[in-house]
């Protein structure tokens, strides 16, 4: 009868290896290690994609029924076999959350519809892909580094119909000025390359946007973070002091508190104003990461 109550063999094992009698009364800082690992939380240094599923979940659940049109309208989303998790039969992965939460901002402020989009750095097009799917818009102009304009054009074409496709431009950054020195766009994109650019590049980026463009949405983080706890710094330290030394925002802050970010916010709206009299339409906290901001500006009339 001594075992009616007992533990299993997995407890067992666990009371050997994690739980022990030592580690049961030293209470510094077991939250964070191994004897709470097996208590209340996964460890985050092996369970990343774990979390990473939970909060794809947790976001996408908090979609409205608008959101939920915007992602079905958006077909391929499977290829490149992304980490998804499915809610409501439909596949959700973390980029094109993303997407449709950004468009959703964007469509509160300016009419996509029969406009024209500049977009600079595109990433694998997900955005582009996302915006036609869901507007019908006259163009859309990728700008963007060699290696990464190949991947967007072969992403695209597989996702992309034939006439979708047509729209889309693809413009090395070389060639900006050159290329599209006549024309003008109804909006201009960034998301999350501001930030990984020489400050020079980033000024000269917002200087043409400012002679080009009607609008300007951006969505980058508002500081630079120095938290090793986070990734381990696992691609070596001298391309943290790389990222250190990009982008116009190089303030070292706790990105996991939202005061500072909110106080670091003021400092984003007025760093990505292309230009004087440019009016910011909109701003506020881009989810679901802590320290990223968004907004969107307007150019003088």
């Amino acid at each position: 009868m001594a075992d009616k109550y007992g533990g299993s063999t997995l407890w067992d094992t666990y009371h050997r290896t994690r739980i022990t009698k030592e580690s049961s009364v030293d209470l510094a800082g077991f939250k964070s290690a191994g004897v709470n690992f097996k208590l209340a939380l996964w460890n985050p240094r092996t369970n990343g994609v774990r979390y990473l599923k939970s909060l794809i979940y947790n976001v996408a659940d908090g979609l409205d029924d608008a959101g939920w049109q915007r992602l079905r309208r958006i077909g391929g989303r499977e290829t490149g076999a992304p980490i998804a998790v499915r809610i409501h039969g439909e596949l959700v992965c973390m980029d094109y959350l993303q997407a449709v939460l950004e468009l959703e901002f964007m469509e509160r402020h300016v009419a996509l519809d029969g406009g024209t989009v500049l977009e600079i750095g595109a990433g694998y097009g997900r955005t582009c892909h996302a915006v036609l799917a869901n507007h019908d818009v006259a163009g859309y102009y990728i700008v963007d580094l060699e290696n990464s304009l190949d991947l967007a054009r072969a992403y695209l074409r597989e996702v992309l119909d034939a006439d979708d496709f047509a729209k889309v431009r693809f413009v090395p950054a070389g060639d900006l000025e050159e290329t599209l020195a006549g024309l003008r766009f109804d909006l201009c994109l960034n998301i999350d390359s501001f930030a990984e650019m020489d400050a020079e590049v980033v000024r000269n980026y917002l200087a043409f946007v400012a002679r080009h463009c009607r609008h300007l949405y951006v969505k980058n983080p508002v500081g630079k973070y120095l938290d090793p706890s986070l990734d381990d710094h696992a691609e070596g330290q001298e391309l943290v002091a790389m990222a250190l030394r990009t982008g116009l925002l190089r303030d070292v802050i706790d990105i996991h508190d939202s005061e500072v970010v909110r106080v670091q916010s003021a400092k984003f709206v007025d760093a990505y104003r292309p230009a004087a009299g440019w009016t910011d339409l909109a701003d506020e906290w881009a989810p679901p990461w802590s320290y990223y901001w968004q907004a969107l500006y307007r150019a003088a009339a």
